[in-house]
């Protein structure tokens, strides 16, 4: 049928060590096996190089961070350009001395460096001492135009913010891609951990349900030090269904295809860009209402 356009995503959901070596092979062999699946955009996760450095605060780790373009780029690249892939990469960004962001590099399927988002909403909780390491992002939000689609990047914690998914989409994303790293701590009982993850899951699927496009998280698993990272790396299409969800403890790299032609359709039968009140929203720059 003319006219149509589908786009096959491959996710990577990996397990990492503190080789960072090693985890940029396994990433690069995520996305080689992604790419042999017919996958065209491939999503690797939340600082993939790297365990999830930010549960404690360590000066040591900032010898963790490159610039961006630097050698993560360098080496993915060639990969993207060998396979025709797209590849979207989380990294930790040392823009200049004493000045670092979590970072994710958008690589086009000619292996070209598109350019990169920093992350906006910068998180600071038990586990997850993110201010310590990252200044919030100041690109603001982005789009990026690849080979087979435009795409909108945010990272993590960026996911809760109805605000962050509304920008993207308005800019033109036809999907929306969130590298993260979210897990359960050994301590926590399991009705804790299930209200965790469905809330996790259930306000990014709103993004989608909101906007009407695609949403792709994509999630790290396995154990770091109290923490096991839940996995769960989905793929919804532009109303919320769920087509695709990872196992928890399982490392995967999995292909889905997303029609993306069914935005329109869906925007059209739930017309919530049309009946938007731009005119009444100024309040939400407040950051609270006390009057």
């Amino acid at each position: 049928m003319s006219g149509r356009k589908s786009v096959n995503v491959g996710i990577v959901q990996m397990s990492c060590s503190a080789d960072k070596a090693a985890n940029l092979q396994k990433a690069v062999e995520g996305v080689e096996k992604a790419a042999k699946d017919g996958a065209q955009i491939v999503c690797l996760q939340e600082l993939f190089t790297s365990l999830y450095f930010c549960d404690v605060e360590d000066y040591d780790n900032f010898n963790l961070a490159e610039p961006i373009p630097g050698p993560s780029v360098e080496a993915l690249s060639p990969v993207a350009k060998k396979n025709n892939v797209v590849i979207i990469a989380s990294l930790f960004e040392k823009r200049t001395e004493g000045l670092y962001h979590n970072t994710v590099a958008v690589i086009d399927a000619d292996g070209t460096y598109l350019g990169k988002y920093r992350k906006m909403h910068i998180p600071d909780d038990p586990g997850y001492f993110e201010k310590f390491y990252f200044t919030p992002g100041d690109l603001g939000f982005k789009t990026f135009d690849t080979r087979y689609a435009k795409i909108g990047v945010l990272i993590c914690w960026d996911q809760w913010y109805p605000e962050a998914a509304r920008i993207t989409s308005l800019m033109g994303a036809e999907m929306l891609f969130y590298p993260t790293a979210i897990g359960w701590h050994k301590s926590q009982d399991e009705q804790t951990n299930q209200e965790q993850h469905n809330a996790w899951q259930t306000i990014q699927t709103s993004h989608a349900v909101a906007n009407g496009i695609p949403v792709i998280s994509v999630n790290r698993t396995g154990w770091e030090g109290d923490m096991q990272y839940w996995g769960g790396s989905f793929v919804t299409n532009a109303f919320g269904w769920i087509d695709y969800k990872a196992p928890h403890d399982e490392e995967v790299t999995k292909v889905v295809p997303i029609d993306l032609n069914k935005s329109d359709s869906y925007r059209v039968h739930w017309p919530f860009l049309r009946d938007r009140r731009i005119d009444a929203y100024s309040p939400i720059e407040k950051r609270f209402i006390d009057e």
